[in-house]
């Protein structure tokens, strides 16, 4: 990243510093998912300024493509690392803004992620609609679509079932994150965060064992790969069984999750 800077600032033909801050841009926007990832969620102002970086090389250069993935990027630190919906919530419609039109991937995954922003603060009738666009753009998408990677069969109902857990609709969000664990990879790292939720909802139904044996296969989950947002999911449903930290079920859980931190 720092040659790339370095000859960008003495390139003199516009064709190469065109070239070298698209380089910039997906550079840095590598670099904050990598920060983030290996903090485990806990550098957010580092991988806030990758992001940063990124946004605005690939604004110079003109890429709305680039330019929708960094503030994407810059949006999930928000929602689910410093946990500021109203910030993310900007943040995921700017991407749709820039998106649109460009790649329906993308807007697709900024309503998505605008739908959990208007959950988190409350917003129900604003998180359907966000979903209804979502779904919208995701049966749109073509076969020239840039960012295809960005996008899994199991991305909607997993953002949607979260969304109604946020909703205290716990039965909702319960049905629809049970169909999700049962076509997520069982090594993916999104697989333990859709069962910690799944629990949460099950918790919010008052149902203790099922709340603990699903939240035992996130455990596993985060065990084999130690993804940052599954630990936080994890540990927030251990919060909320609280209440009920005499009962053997919970007690165990409590056991392992100590078991699980001195061993890292």
């Amino acid at each position: 990243m720092g040659q790339t800077r370095l000859l960008r600032e003495h390139a003199r033909e516009y064709r190469v510093k065109r070239d070298l801050l698209a380089a910039e841009a997906e550079a840095s926007t590598v670099m904050g998912q990598f920060v983030w990832d290996a903090s485990q969620r806990r550098d957010h102002d580092t991988a806030k300024e990758h992001f940063t970086t990124a946004t605005e090389a690939a604004r110079r250069v003109g890429d709305p493509v680039l330019e929708a993935v960094a503030l994407l990027r810059t949006s999930y630190v928000e929602l689910y690392g410093t946990d500021d919906p109203a910030e993310g919530l900007v943040l995921t419609q700017r991407a749709a803004g820039v998106a649109r039109g460009h790649s329906d991937v993308l807007t697709g995954l900024a309503e998505l992620h605008s739908a959990e922003a208007h959950a988190m603060i409350g917003e129900r009738v604003a998180c359907e609609r966000s979903l209804g666009r979502a779904q919208d753009h995701f049966g749109r998408i073509s076969g020239d679509e840039p960012f295809v990677e960005m996008f899994s069969e199991t991305q909607f109902d997993r953002l949607a079932g979260s969304c109604y857990l946020r909703l205290n609709d716990a039965a909702r969000a319960q049905a629809t994150l049970e169909r999700v664990a049962s076509q997520a990879s069982s090594r993916s790292k999104s697989r333990s965060i859709v069962l910690a939720n799944l629990s949460l909802a099950h918790i919010q139904q008052r149902e203790l064992e099922n709340a603990a044996a699903v939240l035992h296969a996130a455990i596993d989950c985060v065990e084999a790969t130690w993804g940052g947002g599954g630990l936080k999911v994890i540990f927030g449903a251990a919060r909320e069984l609280r209440p009920w930290r005499k009962e053997p079920v919970v007690d165990q859980i409590y056991d392992r999750l100590f078991t699980m931190m001195v061993a890292s």
